[in-house]
């Protein structure tokens, strides 16, 4: 499961480490939820390219584009064959780019949430797939969902599911036509292990998704609020 997130690294940081250059700068967010806008890298004319897509991905037959509020997740052992993930999963693949996620666990009858980050504090590349769909009136979309996984052993204290996350080398094969066989993309997924990560109690501010800021991913004593 991943239902919020942060990306806040500078743009510098980012071309650093995927090699790819932003237009402008990156605005830090704190506090992503989905059916906003987030920063992803897909497959461009000769390299990869930033996009801003809405999170919930909305299939392309969809009648609704508010079907896309119950696709912000994909179970990466079963996209290739779901009928709203599958094209996507061989023609349209993507990387959304975080700092760390959000996991909120239970604790003496509440929720406690958590972020999870790279113990190096570096932006990482969450596998993703990203559909374009044009309604009736007119109306265009280009959305995206995130692929998840079960989880490695440090989620597992938190929650059975993550994102699949790729390493900065991966990234252009998952996104490129290297992958344009759904099979060995498929390969490529259950390759990933995902093991660098750590993650630390945050405030119940986070809680609410128009609260934004530094502040929500300090940590603090698992008692607070």
């Amino acid at each position: 499961m991943c239902g919020r997130f942060a990306f806040y690294s500078p743009h510098e940081a980012v071309q650093d480490i995927f090699g790819v250059a932003f237009p402008a700068p990156l605005e830090p967010r704190y506090n992503i939820a989905p059916s906003q806008f987030i920063v992803t890298l897909r497959a461009g004319d000769a390299s990869l390219e930033p996009a801003l897509l809405q999170w919930g991905l909305v299939p392309s037959w969809a009648k609704d584009p508010a079907i896309g509020h119950r696709m912000i997740n994909a179970r990466a052992e079963t996209a290739h064959e779901k009928p709203s993930f599958r094209a996507a999963f061989r023609r349209r693949r993507c990387v959304i780019l975080a700092d760390g996620f959000y996991e909120w666990r239970g604790q003496g009858g509440h929720k406690t949430p958590y972020f999870i980050s790279m113990p190096d504090r570096q932006p990482f590349a969450m596998a993703g797939l990203w559909e374009h769909w044009n309604g009736a009136d007119g109306t265009e979309l280009q959305t995206c969902t995130i692929l998840t996984t079960q989880a490695n052993h440090v989620m597992r204290p938190l929650h059975d599911r993550m994102p699949v996350i790729l390493s900065p080398d991966n990234v252009r094969r998952w996104c490129g036509a290297a992958c344009d066989d759904a099979a060995v993309a498929r390969r490529q997924l259950s390759n990933v292990t995902n093991d660098a990560l750590v993650f630390w109690p945050v405030s119940t501010v986070v809680n609410n998704p128009r609260n934004d800021g530094a502040d929500l991913i300090e940590a603090i004593s698992s008692s607070s609020e």
